[in-house]
């Protein structure tokens, strides 16, 4: 399962509280497409399945369904607020390549 760097974290809840529903949890997960055959989506739910994996960083509940869970074990999202590289990262030991946008592996 992904890990959150303390700078995820605090981004992640602060994007949550300026939404209003104490109820939201980061959802990530890997999906078909992009250039390099799968690509990462992250987004705020409610919903939870049954088999959803689901782990906490402080206030901060992150969850993902088990078929990215594989995908994603051992990969850390981080967040960086500079010049460059600025945003969410996700570094996946599992990805043997990915694209120049940095937004798909295979």
């Amino acid at each position: 399962m992904i890990t959150l760097t303390e700078q995820a974290v605090s981004k992640v809840d602060e994007l949550i509280s300026a939404e209003g529903d104490e109820g939201l949890a980061l959802r990530v997960a890997v999906r078909p497409g992009g250039c390099s055959g799968f690509s990462y989506e992250m987004f705020f739910d409610t919903d939870r399945a049954a088999d959803d994996m689901v782990k906490r960083f402080g206030d901060v509940e992150v969850v993902v369904d088990p078929a990215s869970a594989q995908l994603l074990e051992g990969a850390t999202l981080d967040y960086k607020d500079g010049l460059q590289d600025a945003g969410f990262a996700i570094d996946n030991p599992n990805a043997q390549r990915t694209c120049g946008c940095g937004q798909s592996f295979s």
